[in-house]
């Protein structure tokens, strides 16, 4: 079962030249709807973009403890005892 979404009224200032371009690309009365899915793509697409931002910051982190990790992996692989922990 879908609900209805809920709608508020709000004004909002826009320079003329946003304006502009949001009526050269809809049709008339569809701006909240096209500002609605455009502001959900921005959210999306800037939500994505710090994920990848903080997985690569994380990877660089951790980027000796996995060679580590992969070196005594490797050696157990090939029958070689792991090296002790300093």
């Amino acid at each position: 079962m879908r609900y209805p979404l809920a709608y508020r009224r709000i004004n909002i200032t826009l320079p003329e030249q946003a304006l502009r371009l949001v009526d050269r690309v809809t049709s008339k009365g569809d701006r909240s709807r096209f500002i609605a899915e455009a502001i959900s793509h921005y959210a999306g697409t800037k939500r994505r973009a710090d994920l990848r931002k903080r997985l690569r910051e994380g990877a660089v982190r951790r980027a000796e403890r996995d060679r580590a990790l992969a070196i005594d992996w490797s050696r157990v692989d090939a029958g070689v005892k792991p090296r002790r922990p300093r």
